[in-house]
Formats: structure tokens, C-alpha cells, sequence
């Protein structure tokens, strides 16, 4: 009795305890560092089950993709073979990249021909995000073309709103060449429904194209809830380098995260000075050591 007594009192105590203090329970929630695959796209061709393992072992827990449109698989493989081979390395896949595709007519899983079958596809892996990740040189035009843009991405995301799936649209800087004194990312961003059409920001194209971040993040908040996180080295090439190797500054950066309605964020880096893998250690290490979670 004084056993069962004692035990009861404890989990009493317990109990009051988080209801007077739940951020005690939302520590343990898990916390993810993720990596973009393009940045390790060399060795995901040659062997992607290696390379997954590989990047498991680096410590990242969860992985944004690359690849899907041109092939309908990813990585060569199924979804259900795909998300198994994640599961098996501990990994998550909240996001992946694909094309708009209206600059190429003939290739299936784009927004533009087939999308249904890749949202289906995506949900089977477990994808909370779809990602508009470039827009080809054809896709790009005038400030009105980019309104029609805005359109096809609003009805792209109510189709994956359907399976569960937040659709976003990726920047670069070409999105910073003004026109009539107007930004064509700004008439993406409110040409858009904001529930339909969110934003993965990509820190290092913000600052290359002289943009503020957080101004952003405070002018549209909780429109971004996806970021790539890669620095720009102190040089007059301003390359990409690993994070904390350069001059953007990631502290400032992270602690607006909840304005910005930050869910996910992937280390990318587009070209690593050798191997990729050295790179991807040394950011994931400066991102731990500096507690980037969300």
C-alpha cells in the first residue's frame, strides 16, 4: 500500500507540474535538423541507400528531396520502398522539391502534367510539403506572367491541400530583378493564397539578392514555414560555404523562427569545395552546437 500510495503521489505531483509548467512535456518533443539530398545528389544517383545511411550517421534525422519529376520515383525507387529504406535510417521526409514544369511540356510529375499522381505519390512517402523549386528561364517573364504563375500555383495547392500537403514556392534571387518597381517574388507571395501557397525561404539567395530576411519574416508572418540554411563565404564571389563558415547571420536569423512559422529547416549546400560529406558535418555540428532545432 504505501508502494501504490507513494506512486500515486508522485504521478499527482507530476501531473500538477505540467500543468503549471507544459513547456517542461515540449522539451521532449523531438527536435530535426534536416539536409537537402541535392546537396549529396552525386552519391544519391550512385547509391541511395548507402548515401541515406551516410547521412544518418552524420546525424541529420530528416532529409528534404530532390528528385521525383522527370521520373515519377524517387531515387529510383517506389514510395512505399522509399519511405521504408527512410524509416530503416531513422529519417523523415517532410518535404520535396519538384518543377512547375511549363517550360517542359513532355516530362510527367510537375505541376503542369500529371501533379495529381505526384501529390498521391508524395503522401505515400509521408510528404507534409511540395515544393515549386525553380522556375526555368521560360517560366520567368513579365510581372503579369508571374501573376499567371501565381495562379497555377493556387490551384497546384488545392489539390494538395486535399492529401494533407502544403504546397510552397522555393526562391532564388532572379525573383529580385525589378520591374516597374516591383519585385516578382512580391507578386508571387500576394498573388497567392496564403493557406494555398506558402514560402521555403532560402537564406543564402535572400541575402545574394541584398534581401532581409526578417523584414520579410515580419511582413508576412507564418508564410515561411520551411528555409534552406547555407551560408555565403566573405569573399567578392560570395560562394556558398558551410553554415557558420560565412557571413550570414544565423543567430539573428533563428531567433525569429516563430514569427516566420518556421516547421523545417535543411542544410544545402549547392557545391561543397570537396567532399560533400565533410561539408555536411560541418554545418550539421555548428547547427547542433548553436541548438538551430525546431
Amino acid at each position: 500500500m504505501t508502494s501504490r500510495r507513494s506512486f500515486l503521489k508522485s504521478t499527482a505531483v507530476l501531473s500538477a507540474g505540467l500543468l503549471m509548467a507544459p513547456e517542461l512535456f515540449a522539451a521532449h518533443k523531438k527536435r530535426y535538423i534536416g539536409v537537402q539530398l541535392y546537396t549529396v545528389r552525386d552519391a544519391m544517383a550512385k547509391d541511395p541507400v548507402a548515401t541515406l545511411a551516410k547521412v544518418s550517421k552524420v546525424g541529420f534525422n530528416s532529409v528534404e528531396g530532390a528528385t521525383y519529376t522527370g521520373t515519377q520515383k524517387f531515387y529510383g525507387m517506389e514510395p512505399a520502398e522509399f519511405k521504408k529504406v527512410l524509416g530503416d535510417n531513422g529519417l523523415i521526409m517532410p518535404s520535396g522539391h519538384f518543377m512547375l514544369g511549363e517550360g517542359m511540356p513532355t516530362t510527367k510529375g510537375t505541376i503542369a502534367n500529371e501533379w495529381q499522381k505526384a501529390v498521391d505519390d508524395a503522401a505515400a512517402v509521408g510528404l507534409k510539403y511540395m515544393v515549386c523549386a525553380y522556375l526555368l528561364d521560360s517560366e520567368r517573364g513579365t510581372l503579369d506572367h508571374y501573376k499567371e504563375t501565381a495562379d497555377k500555383l493556387n490551384k497546384a495547392g488545392e489539390i494538395a491541400k486535399k492529401a494533407g500537403i502544403q504546397l510552397c514556392y522555393h526562391n532564388h534571387d532572379f525573383e529580385f530583378a525589378s520591374q516597374d518597381g516591383k519585385y516578382p517574388y512580391d507578386v508571387l507571395l500576394n498573388s497567392t493564397e496564403a493557406d494555398l501557397v506558402k514560402m521555403e525561404m532560402d537564406i543564402y539567395w535572400m541575402y545574394r539578392a541584398k534581401q532581409d530576411p526578417i523584414a520579410m519574416f515580419q511582413k508576412h508572418p507564418g508564410r515561411f514555414p520551411l528555409w534552406h540554411v547555407k551560408d555565403m563565404d566573405n569573399t567578392p564571389k560570395q560562394m556558398f560555404t558551410e553554415v557558420g563558415n560565412g557571413v550570414i547571420p544565423f543567430k539573428k536569423i533563428f531567433a525569429h523562427a516563430k514569427t516566420a512559422g518556421l516547421k523545417y529547416f535543411f542544410n544545402e549546400q549547392d557545391i561543397c569545395p570537396g567532399d560533400p560529406f565533410v561539408s555536411i558535418t560541418k554545418s550539421y555540428n555548428y547547427i547542433k552546437a548553436n541548438r538551430f532545432h525546431v
